[in-house]
């Protein structure tokens, strides 16, 4: 009677795991993470491109260039449409962003801190146009007042 107690328990212990198998195989959804958190991260690469500039440090500051425009990508690809924005944020960041990202990655690379300063507030006018755009006018973007980052060196050693 053991032995036989011990294959029910071993096939139904087997079945068991086929059904949670199958129930459990349906995969997920991926992880997106949400508009918000998305911003979040533009906002803080804007902050530090903002000092970047302000340091001289070009390299720190088309990396930050860089991270911007991909984070403008992803936000096209997860929310290209956003409640019940007038505006879709895939039609308006290529449109709005574009010119001023080419401009400052154009100031950085002439190491030009004058053009620099211009192309920055231009893309901060931009950012704040989509906002409107998008019925999101609540939440301006301004040039940075004071270093969130008091852990990171923004100026090269010399």
């Amino acid at each position: 009677m053991p032995s036989v107690t011990r294959h029910l328990f071993f096939f139904l212990l087997v079945a068991a795991s086929a059904v949670a198998g199958t129930a459990c195989g349906s995969s997920p959804e991926p992880y997106a993470p949400g508009l918000g958190e998305m911003m979040s991260l533009q906002q803080m690469r804007h902050t530090k491109l903002w000092f970047a500039g302000q340091a001289e440090n070009w390299d720190m500051a088309a990396y930050e260039i860089d991270e911007l425009e991909e984070g403008f990508d992803d936000v096209v690809k997860f929310h290209p449409t956003h409640k019940d924005s007038p505006v879709a944020p895939k039609d308006a960041i290529p449109k709005m962003v574009t010119e001023p990202l080419k401009d400052l990655r154009a100031a950085a690379g002439r190491k030009d801190a004058r053009a620099f300063v211009q192309a920055y507030e231009g893309l901060t006018a931009a950012c704040n146009n989509c906002h409107q755009a998008t019925n999101i006018s609540f939440n301006r973007v301004q040039t940075p007042t004071g270093n969130p980052y008091t852990n990171q060196v923004f100026v090269l050693p010399r």
